[in-house]
């Protein structure tokens, strides 16, 4: 009866693991990303990101403007959106020249000569106006296909409880499209490369992967680069840290000191050398010492944002400025009484200079008795410039000075 038992133990345990094991390997083919572009140079394989899919075995044709939708032609670029929508579009029809002068300065070299952006509604709506036989992931909020210059933006989050941000979408977008039209087509790049360019460029939620850097910077569990090269990681938290490393990669490379590099590494792109070959040829490093330089960096960056996070300091500062602002207030409190009783006294001596030769003001004069203390000083009064022809008054035979 025991050796029964412990043989079904051992069955029911062999049958979780294999149950498991099928799970994760039905979980990975679902995540897989879309077919990979080899780099013959460097032997990596790169992917295109899944809000850009890949487009390139087939010629797509721009679909027709939907019925119902409004037209804003900007010459470089053409917006169709409802016509109920116009208000929120106005944001990127104003921001969208600043966004390509900045995405040709980063490059160096012109880019986004021909753009058709379609906004939707809903998520449901953007699936329809997609070019046919080139669908997208249905989590996507913005979709960029770079072959034709065409960008999908739905005005509704995917998600009923995220924060979707428009601007930031079509920003993120148009670095995608810009990036396709610098190194030209045919030209792959790794996708921390082109998520990190289109994430940091958009500035889409900074302070989240601030937070999120600092925290796997302090834990050691930052993601090598070679294992970002074709895709992100499935789960959430790990995409969220590979999301926030690319752009931080990206930031790196963008610094000031490195501003002349950057376009050079572009160019050599849109020449035809890999990625690898032209990171080296632009900076003088190979992936592994740009990572290591970059890890450097990140630990002296954000080692000190946990602690400025913990809410122990947050209070601290949130009581700190409460009293600097407290203070503030007192001081201009007590500016303002003073100036108003300078204005005051200035105004009674205007109104004595102004009285006729003949009339005589009325004196209230008030001795104070012992018991009555003494009033307090007024040291503005002191201060007060008496002039030369200082005004009195005679009352029962006796001249009294104004004061």
């Amino acid at each position: 009866m025991l050796v029964f038992r412990s043989f079904r133990m051992r069955l029911v345990r062999l049958c979780l693991v294999l149950g498991t094991l099928l799970s994760l390997s039905v979980a990975s083919l679902a995540q897989e990303p879309g077919p990979a572009e080899h780099d013959a140079t460097s032997g990596a394989r790169y992917a295109t990101p899944a809000d850009q899919p890949r487009t390139r075995e087939r010629s797509l044709e721009l679909p027709p403007v939907p019925a119902g939708f409004n037209v804003y032609d900007a010459g470089w670029i053409h917006f169709a959106y409802p016509a109920e929508t116009r208000p929120r579009i106005d944001a990127l029809i104003h921001e969208a020249d600043a966004d390509r002068a900045e995405l040709a300065h980063r490059f160096g070299r012109s880019v986004l000569s021909n753009v058709y952006v379609r906004v939707a509604r809903t998520p449901v709506e953007m699936t329809t106006l997609a070019p046919e036989g080139a669908p997208y992931p249905r989590y996507a909020s913005g979709v960029a296909y770079s072959q034709i210059g065409l960008v999908l933006l739905t005005l509704t989050p995917v998600q009923a409880n995220a924060l979707g941000d428009v601007s930031e979408t079509f920003r993120h977008e148009l670095a995608h499209v810009a990036l396709s039209d610098a190194i030209g087509d045919g030209h792959s790049v790794p996708y921390w490369f082109n998520e990190g360019l289109a994430v940091h460029l958009s500035g889409e939620s900074s302070l989240l992967r601030l937070r999120t850097l600092s925290t796997a910077t302090l834990a050691g569990r930052l993601i090598p680069l070679d294992r970002l090269e074709g895709s992100f990681p499935s789960d959430a938290m790990s995409a969220e840290l590979a999301y926030a490393e690319s752009a931080d990669v990206v930031r790196f490379l963008l610094r000031s000191e490195d501003r002349e590099r950057f376009p050079a590494l572009i160019g050599r792109l849109h020449d035809g050398e890999s990625f690898a070959t032209g990171l080296r040829d632009s900076y003088g490093l190979d992936l592994p010492s740009l990572e290591y330089e970059w890890r450097e960096e990140v630990a002296r960056r954000y080692s000190f944002w946990p602690v400025f996070f913990s809410g122990s300091l947050i209070w601290a500062g949130v009581l700190v400025l409460f009293a600097l602002g407290w203070r503030r207030r007192r001081r201009k409190t007590k500016e303002t009484l003073e100036r108003w009783a300078r204005e005051e006294a200035f105004a009674e001596i205007q109104r004595a200079r102004q009285l006729s030769p003949g009339t005589t003001p009325r004196v209230h004069i008030v001795l104070p008795s012992r018991d009555t203390p003494p009033a307090p000083e007024v040291p503005i009064l002191r201060r007060i410039p008496m002039e030369a022809d200082v005004p009195k008054v005679r009352h029962d035979g006796q001249w009294y000075t104004l004061h």
